[in-house]
Formats: C-alpha cells, structure tokens, sequence
C-alpha cells in the first residue's frame, strides 16, 4: 500500500507535455522529484482525509497540527510548480516510449497548454485519481501509518522533506523512470 502511495504520487505525471527535450529525458532530476513532493502533499492529504478521518480523528498531531503542517506545503507550491512540470513531461515521455506510442496527441494538446493552466488541471485529476484509485483501497493500518509519517517528518522543512523523497526514491532505485545520477539511470541511457 505504501508503494501505491508513492506510485499515485508520481502518478502526477499522467497529466503534463513532453517537449522534445523531455522526451529523450530518460531519468528524472531529483530535484525535480522533491519540488513535486512539495507540490503534491497538499493535494494528496485532502484525497486522504476522508477515507482516515477516523484513523485521523484518533491521532493528536492529525487533530491539532496536520492542517498547519500542511499549510507549509500550500505556501510553497507556486516555487515547487516548475519541478514538478519538468517531472510531469519526463514521466510521460518516458511512459509514451515504453507503451511505443510515439507521439501521444494528449502529450501534443497540453504542450499547448501555459504552464499555469495545467495546474488546475493536475489538481483535480490526481485528486480524483487518488480518490478513486487509492482512497478506496486505504486499511485502516495504513491511515495510521500515514498520521505517525507525518507527526514524524513534521519537525522537517517542507524542503527536507521533498529533499529526503528524492534521496530515497535515490537510493531505493526508483526507475520508471529512473532519478538522473543513479545507476538505473545510467542503464536506461545506454
């Protein structure tokens, strides 16, 4: 389940252009991998707060300082917005390439898009994603699970913590695609 989390997380990337550059990208930037960690909290804690509302209601920290937690993210993720595009057009890039779709006309259309329009758009989609998808999925265990990772990371900058994302994701060999600098990287360009 943890794994979906970060799969739905980086699922973002379902919903941005590739330009040409991006697209013979085969790795994400890590840094790019942190801005859209930052960016994304916001949405995925509102996609979650119903499904662990009772998981929620029983932790203090969630009661009483998850919103202002939270809120940390909000406030940074006008500068976190550009990251998570570069990550966004890399990821379906990388996504078209491997089903060989060639030149994906949902990829064309939204490369026509301004940067800012799509943020609407990436909002909802993956708001809903996570709804649909990963909301009715979450155990109760994992509700908890989600509580005690925040109340534990919460003494972090927003900042860190996007920052230790990419470190794992890093380290842990994430590789669809992979983060630029590692040896899956490293592979996927040869």
């Amino acid at each position: 389940m943890k794994t979906k989390i970060l799969s739905t997380a980086l699922a973002f990337t379902a919903l941005a252009s590739a330009q040409a550059a991006a697209a013979q990208q085969t790795c994400v930037e890590s840094a790019d991998l942190s801005d859209t960690v930052t960016y994304a909290m916001p949405v995925l804690y509102d996609a979650v707060q119903g499904p662990c509302s009772a998981e929620f209601a029983a932790s203090e920290f969630m009661t009483s300082e998850a919103d202002a937690f939270i809120a940390q993210f909000a406030e940074l993720q006008d500068q976190a917005w550009p990251g998570t595009l570069r990550l966004l057009k890399v990821f379906m890039a990388a996504d078209a390439a491997e089903e060989g779709k060639g030149e994906d006309p949902m990829l064309a259309a939204f490369e026509q898009m301004p940067p800012e329009a799509l943020r609407p758009l990436v909002d909802v989609f993956v708001g809903e994603m996570i709804r649909n998808d990963l909301a009715k999925d979450l155990k109760p265990s994992t509700c908890v699970d989600i509580a005690e990772a925040m109340e534990l990371v919460s003494p972090l900058p927003p900042e860190n913590i996007g920052g230790l994302a990419g470190f794992l994701a890093r380290v842990t060999g994430l590789d669809n695609p992979a983060v630029c600098g590692t040896p899956q990287a490293a592979q996927k360009a040869k």
